[in-house]
């Protein structure tokens, strides 16, 4: 579906992390739903919300249909161009980081599937054997680099057993016919 280099990917998030002081990483609002540190570096928002706190930035709180790169991207050219190659509206994006040892517990994101006409979905970027993502209790086996789209509108749930930090670019889009279709194809 996409062109993904992930070596690229890597290299801007590692510049990212030296430049956290530009642009924080905010703890996830969700704080029930996880242990441990799972925090979030926004990169797209609603634009009400380009000058706001990255609570607001990081997260879809309302319905609206214009979203703007924040700029901390113009320091993320392949992130861009992975927004590009999608054909379909992207509205937010953003880096999750769930750390080493945390888990994010079983949980839903009610209306966030691709029967309600947005689908997120996740691009892993640093990630081991030792990070469980599961669906339904199905273990889905994202490797660094590809992109997944899973129904958020599931009960979902992440274990970082390992001893590093594991990053995902996740974005959420709105369905159209290019993204079904892509969606259906990759699930055959």
């Amino acid at each position: 579906m996409c062109d993904i280099a992930i070596d690229q990917l890597c290299n801007e998030v590692g510049q990212l992390l030296v430049l956290t002081g530009q642009q924080p990483w905010v703890d996830h609002v969700n704080r029930q739903d996880y242990v441990g540190r799972w925090d979030v570096l926004p990169l797209r928002c609603q634009q009400q919300f380009v000058d706001a706190h990255p609570i607001l930035q990081g997260f879809s709180i309302a319905a609206g249909d214009h979203w703007e790169n924040l700029p901390v991207l113009e320091q993320c050219p392949h992130i861009k161009s992975i927004f590009v190659q999608l054909q379909c509206p992207v509205k937010a994006a953003r880096l999750m980081r769930l750390a080493a040892g945390a888990e994010i517990k079983p949980h839903r994101d009610h209306g966030l599937g691709m029967e309600f006409g947005e689908a997120r979905l996740h691009v892993p970027i640093h990630t081991s054997d030792a990070v469980s993502f599961l669906v339904d209790k199905q273990r889905i086996p994202m490797s660094a680099g590809e992109l997944w789209y899973f129904n958020a509108d599931r009960i979902h749930e992440v274990y970082n057993r390992g001893d590093e930090d594991r990053i995902n670019l996740v974005i959420d889009c709105v369905v159209n016919d290019w993204l079904r279709e892509k969606i259906l194809a990759g699930a055959a």
